[in-house]
């Protein structure tokens, strides 16, 4: 049965991409459901319509041109900074670690501008530095823990994130995109998995840490679209062995190796253009053996969430893999965001039990994760996020049955 649907699932992913992934565009600015916070367009519409505490004057005329090229042209660009410090208690490695991000990114309606069948150029670059010798992305495995936190704050340097073109069809209710790729974008997408402005720590972000992801910048195409008025389904297929730093080698890559990640995914809910708030969905992934001997491997994600009262979102989400690299073989996920004022902040915690894959990890014990965290929006231009994690039995910390994890994120948009 594994080997039929093994077999099967490359030709659908390639079917679903003629076809495209629903979303609801309009000519107005909206958040595009089943992408991610992270991704340019919903990116820059939250920074664009933060309520922020204290409205400065001082980058006012700044914004108003940057709104009146993208009105006149359809050329969209946003410049962020964001620097993060965090500290671990009884590590037997580094007990402290910090970092730096620079983002420039944006997107060109270059076909059908201020239209609902429009294309766009859609770009991320940037430059991932550490402050100190371990960066904040390895401070989880230096403190003995199975997992990462923050793990987009590395030490790669300068490296390209996204470079793809995105089509929408049917009057905005579809939509293509195809080139290199953030695949956490598309697939098991949720309101609070975003680590610039949701949770700090993995277990609580795309595929809750047992999904074996590519790398950023991989070359592939996503698409799916609405079945009816409540269900969709979306699906995607991409390299494997991407290297961010080295973006332009995976189209020898997929020539001379093809080694793929595919994902399908199938979701319900309520109203379409209640998608990105409230829906449930299955994720089912695939992605064969690597060039560097990482082996094969499936899996199966689900998650569910719904927005209440515009003020809570309660979700629920879990993963199981079979083999690959992922960190988790198994994981459970409960939590709760909740939005004191409309667009000026989110209070989030979330509790994990995971266990450890064992093919990476072998006769390594279960963990659990408490995370508690608060981002609020000073300024149009500046956000603040402190968060404190509890780890219970940290798998790779023989010595210690427990991890307190304290950081302090700080995001600076233009």
């Amino acid at each position: 049965m594994k080997s039929i649907i093994l077999k099967w699932l490359p030709a659908a992913f390639f079917a679903f991409a003629t076809t495209a992934l629903a979303t609801g565009a309009t000519t107005e600015d909206t958040v595009r459901p089943r992408l991610s916070t992270d991704e340019v367009e919903n990116q820059i519409t939250f920074d664009r319509e933060t309520n922020p505490l204290y409205e400065s004057r001082l980058l006012a005329p700044l914004h108003d041109w940057k709104n009146g090229i993208a009105e006149r042209t359809g050329f969209n660009w946003s410049l962020d900074y964001s620097a993060l410090f965090m500290s671990v208690n009884d590590s037997p490695g580094e007990d402290n670690a910090s970092g730096g991000m620079v983002r420039f990114f944006g997107y060109w309606d270059l076909v059908n501008h201020r239209g609902p069948n429009k294309g766009s150029l859609n770009w991320k670059v940037e430059n991932r530095h550490s402050y100190t010798d371990v960066p904040p992305s390895g401070l989880g495995f230096e403190s003995g823990y199975v997992g990462l936190f923050e793990p987009p704050f590395s030490d790669q340097q300068t490296r390209l994130t996204n470079l793809y073109w995105k089509q929408y069809f049917a009057e905005g209710k579809w939509a293509f995109v195809g080139g290199f790729l953030d695949a956490t974008d598309f697939a098991d997408v949720y309101l609070l998995a975003s680590p610039w402005t949701g949770f700090n720590n993995f277990v609580f972000s795309t595929g809750s840490a047992a999904m074996d992801l590519p790398n950023d910048a991989t070359l592939g195409v996503a698409a799916g679209g609405m079945i009816g008025s409540k269900v969709y389904v979306q699906a995607g297929i991409a390299d494997a062995n991407s290297d961010p730093t080295q973006p332009f080698d995976g189209f020898d890559s997929v020539a001379n190796n093809s080694d793929f990640f595919k994902w399908i995914e199938v979701g319900f809910t309520p109203k379409q253009d209640k998608l990105y708030f409230d829906n449930v969905h299955v994720t089912f992934w695939h992605i064969d053996e690597r060039a560097n001997g990482t082996p094969d491997g499936w899996g199966l994600n689900a998650s569910w969430q719904q927005w209440v009262y515009d003020k809570w979102l309660p979700f629920v989400r879990g993963g199981y893999t079979e083999d690959s690299g992922s960190l988790l073989e198994k994981s459970m996920t409960v939590g709760v965001g909740y939005q004191p004022i409309p667009m000026r902040g989110v209070i989030g915690l979330g509790l994990n039990w995971g266990k450890p894959n064992q093919a990476s990890f072998d006769g390594a014990d279960d963990q659990y994760t408490t995370e508690l965290f608060w981002r609020y929006q000073f300024t149009k231009e500046l956000a603040v996020t402190p968060s404190i994690q509890y780890i219970k039995d940290p798998a790779l910390n023989l010595e210690e049955d427990s991890l307190w994890a304290y950081s302090l994120r700080v995001r600076i948009a233009l």
